[in-house]
């Protein structure tokens, strides 16, 4: 047997000698035979050792009587290097070893005997894989079979067009335009395993999942995907809906677009230097796992007698319903002015992005330089009462863009299985669809009328410019006395 050598030098005598002083005398070892003696006595030492193991070889009715002479023992085995040498390998290394048990198979105990593997070959598992040919098949990848039968009735050309716009909230050419929009980012390569899914099949399981807010079982159904992918695609379409859509079609708008809606809203409301109109709308969720009294909505369960817990969308509209401008994700027990105070859309104007400029708002917001609020219920003039009148109607576009916004998404209309972090980036997808629908025309069923309800509730200071206050005060006294003398309470 060949080990490593031991780690001390040859000459131990002082270690030996060294623990020799420390051992205790009841511990002491009895004295040893000097290495002479062992020499001489080798040969009997090893007779003594083979009758030992043959009178454990025989059976007991054989056994010699103690007046016989025993017999003389077999040759020792061949313990040749080159016959009966192996190795295994240990923590010191590779060990070679020799079978002293060759020459007695029955002292062999196969628990404690060492076991080698031997090599594998091909004709081990030929068998039982191969063909008749003796040829390896190729690898296939187990794929749970399902039908997309619906996916390619609905894709088809022959498809009724009014079929295609009630599944899908578009028209057929609406939505060969976003995935020409959108093919470049969406679009895989096949692999060696699988072929990628098309790029209009990708999309049409997003936007069929926003239009119809259905569960991902029936999503998988109905375009024959695993449940896990077509959640992966709503986020990934969602995401390059907001990266290569919302530059486009959901973006403040310049100097010249801003005149025109100025000039829109002062047609249809007669206040001028309206840029916008503001609305803040909540979107139910389930119950977090984390700051649950955070997205508490105290005001939905009151009113509904109902637990409820939602997210805050925010935007700011154009008189066609056109979004320019929103905020979404902030915890539905924020109020109204509270989710203003922290959008993008407060600091712009603070930095002087709204110069001559009104946002009008509802009674939830504040009179600022710059958000043009109603008078607050009480005793009111004639000129307060017909301003209201004309805020509210001003005020409509946004409500009316938030109200076919929920009807043509209904994934908004009920509480949503997905998380909170993936949550804004699927709101604003639908944002920027409904702009995509509205900038083309596209109309909305009668049947998908939704109606949008929110609690308003008053700000703790209803005024926070004087200056504001006087010119809320000048226009509308223009209201009552010049163009538009009849309204409603008069």
């Amino acid at each position: 047997m060949e080990i490593s050598p031991f780690p001390f030098s040859d000459d131990c005598s002082a270690f030996f000698s060294l623990v020799q002083d420390f051992t205790p005398p009841e511990m002491a070892s009895p004295p040893k035979r000097p290495r002479t003696a062992l020499l001489e006595d080798d040969d009997s030492s090893f007779q003594e050792l083979m009758n030992k193991l043959l009178a454990f070889d025989n059976p007991p009715e054989l056994k010699t009587t103690a007046n016989s002479n025993p017999p003389p023992p077999p040759p020792p085995p061949s313990i040749s290097p080159e016959s009966n040498s192996n190795r295994i390998s240990t923590d010191f290394g590779d060990i070679d070893y020799l079978d002293f048990t060759a020459g007695y198979p029955n002292l062999i105990d196969s628990s404690i005997s060492p076991k080698l593997k031997r090599p594998r070959s091909n004709s081990d598992f030929a068998g039982a894989v191969s063909d008749d040919s003796g040829n390896l098949p190729p690898r296939r990848l187990w794929v749970k079979s399902r039908s997309n039968a619906w996916w390619e009735q609905i894709n088809s050309p022959n498809f009724p067009d009014a079929d295609f716009r009630r599944a899908f909230r578009m028209s057929r050419a609406t939505f060969d335009m976003i995935c020409n929009e959108l093919e470049s980012v969406i679009t895989k390569k096949d692999t060696m395993l699988r072929t990628a899914i098309p790029v209009r099949q990708r999309a049409a399981v997003c936007i069929w999942r926003l239009a119809t807010g259905e569960a991902l079982r029936e999503v998988s159904k109905r375009f024959g995907l695993g449940i896990s992918t077509c959640h992966k695609l709503v986020l990934e379409v969602c995401s390059a809906i907001c990266t290569v859509l919302m530059p486009k079609f959901l973006r403040w708008p310049d100097a010249a677009r801003t005149a025109a809606i100025k000039n829109a809203f002062e047609a249809s409301s007669g206040i001028p230097d309206v840029a916008g109109a503001i609305y803040t709308t909540h979107i139910p969720i389930i119950a977090p796992k984390i700051n649950v009294a955070v997205y508490y909505n105290k005001w939905h369960t009151d009113r509904n007698q109902k637990t409820s817990y939602s997210v805050t969308l925010q935007g700011v509209v154009d008189p066609s319903g056109v979004f320019t401008d929103i905020c979404i994700g902030w915890p539905g027990s924020m109020s109204d002015d509270r989710v203003l105070e922290n959008s993008a859309l407060y600091s712009r104007a603070n930095r002087g992005a709204l110069i001559n400029s009104w946002i009008v708002g509802g009674s939830s917001y504040p009179l600022t330089d710059w958000v043009l609020a109603p008078y607050p219920s009480g005793q009111l003039t004639w000129a307060q009462h017909a301003f209201n009148e004309k805020v509210e109607g001003a005020r409509m576009a946004a409500k009316g863009a938030f109200s076919r916004l929920k009807a043509r998404w209904s994934c908004l209309q009920k509480r949503t299985e997905m998380k909170l972090k993936d949550l804004p980036v699927v709101l604003a997808a639908c944002c920027v669809l409904h702009n995509v629908c509205e900038s083309r025309g596209e109309a909305l069923s009668p049947d998908l009328k939704f109606e949008v309800f929110d609690d308003e509730v008053a700000p703790e200071e209803n005024v926070k410019s004087v200056t504001a206050m006087h010119a809320r005060d000048e226009i509308a006294r223009k209201v009552l006395h010049h163009e538009f003398v009849g309204t409603n309470y008069l």
